[in-house]
């Protein structure tokens, strides 16, 4: 026996040398990198511009509980409670209702590539970037995009909007309710009523406004909306809450051809987030962390209570327009009523360079501020006070930090 044994052994010992050969027939080219060697080092920091905001120390340590599977009943539980918080915050009964996995563009395809065809005429508010990236996407579906263009700083009213609708007839009105490139936020009340009128949907970015401004999905006539979850919510970036009424599941339920994308397939979507009565079939891996923080920031909003947040936000920046008018700084939108409450847009300051000033508040307080983006690019500083940041301790710190950037900052000759 011991004999047969060691024969067999004998016999494997070259056929495990060839293995080892065949694993390791060429030389490595690349060596381990001498960063990934050393431990990872962030720094602390304050982020006061559109997004991403800090994270809530609950929301932080939601990071770190195990993880579960994607197809585990316990994380189809914590599905169905992110679905009703959304449904909260957005005040809708929608049972087309679920969080994206990825940041609110993701979101906005999601909503373009179900709800659009080729051929389908599609009017868009672009007042920002938000309605270029839109107009951007209808035209790759290959609809027949018509741009409402405003300056950077405007918005639309409803005259505006219905003589987009007469004279185009589109299937879908884009509209940004914050615009965060601009610092503009829309009004909404009857525009849904006015789409409905013309046999159109009303898709509606909330991204920037969400939990910061008022917004009632269902009594505003909203077809879609979608959000992210890393602004107000202060939840990390990589998930979009959004959801569809019934006259936007119908559309893209009966839909003449695929969407464009498998991933963002409403029906696949809809199915792994429970919300077709059917058995879940496994459609892609969600990230389940990040599903855990967003799980957890709807609660914390739960408990704050819509209604305190919006009037947090709107004190907070109130305070913050203050300063920065007792400072001498000019605030870019005009009419106080369409400022949007979460993200504030400051003109620029004649004789300076806009780069000067957000490198020195990040480099000597450590203080994250922005410049403009799209159409409002060299005109604004962009100051954002975005959910557990929306308070008189951080407008306090923004303000000392711009106003000694405004005294160290060189000046261009004129």
């Amino acid at each position: 026996m011991l004999q047969a044994l060691a024969k067999a052994s004998a016999a494997l010992v070259p056929r495990v040398a060839g293995w080892v050969r065949t694993m390791a027939s060429h030389q490595l080219l690349v060596a381990p990198p001498q960063a990934l060697l050393k431990p990872l080092s962030v720094p602390q920091r304050l982020l006061l511009g559109p997004g991403p905001s800090n994270l809530a120390p609950r929301v932080l340590a939601a990071g770190g509980l195990p993880l579960l599977g994607h197809m585990h009943k316990e994380m189809f539980q914590i599905m169905d409670e992110i679905k009703e918080g959304i449904q909260y915050v957005f005040q809708t009964r929608n049972p087309l209702t679920l969080a994206v996995s990825g940041s609110g563009h993701c979101a906005l395809e999601a909503a373009l590539f179900n709800l659009l065809e080729p051929g389908d005429s599609f009017l868009v508010g672009v007042n920002g970037v938000w309605g270029q990236r839109a107009a951007d996407i209808g035209e790759r579906i290959g609809a027949r995009v018509h741009p409402m263009t405003k300056d950077a700083g405007g918005h639309y009213t409803l005259q505006e909007v219905e003589e987009g609708l007469a004279q185009h007839k589109p299937v879908l009105l884009f509209l940004t309710h914050g615009e965060s490139s601009t610092g503009v936020l829309q009004p909404l009340d009857g525009y849904g009523e006015l789409c409905h009128r013309y046999q159109c949907l009303l898709l509606v970015d909330s991204v920037a406004s969400l939990g910061g401004a008022p917004i009632y999905m269902d009594q505003q006539g909203i077809d879609v909306l979608y959000s992210g979850a890393q602004k107000v919510l202060n939840a990390p970036p990589g998930s979009a809450p959004i959801s569809f009424s019934d006259r936007a599941r119908n559309k893209a339920y009966t839909r003449r051809t695929k969407p464009f994308s498998f991933y963002l397939d409403l029906k696949w979507l809809a199915n792994i987030w429970g919300c077709d009565d059917k058995p879940r079939v496994y459609h892609h891996t969600t990230p389940i962390v990040s599903l855990y923080s967003l799980r957890e920031s709807l609660a914390l909003l739960a408990e704050q209570g819509l209604e305190n947040s919006w009037r947090q936000h709107r004190e907070a920046t109130a305070y913050l327009h203050g300063r920065l008018q007792g400072l001498g700084l000019q605030l870019f939108v005009r009419e106080s009523a369409t400022r949007l409450p979460t993200v504030t847009t400051v003109a620029v300051p004649a004789g300076y360079d806009w780069r000067d000033i957000v490198n020195y508040v990040m480099d000597h307080f450590g203080i994250e501020i922005t410049g403009g983006l799209g159409p409002s690019t060299g005109k604004v500083l962009r100051i954002g006070l975005l959910g557990c940041n929306a308070s008189r301790d951080s407008v306090d710190r923004v303000m000392e930090a711009l106003k000694e950037a405004l005294q160290r900052c060189p000046k261009k000759k004129l």
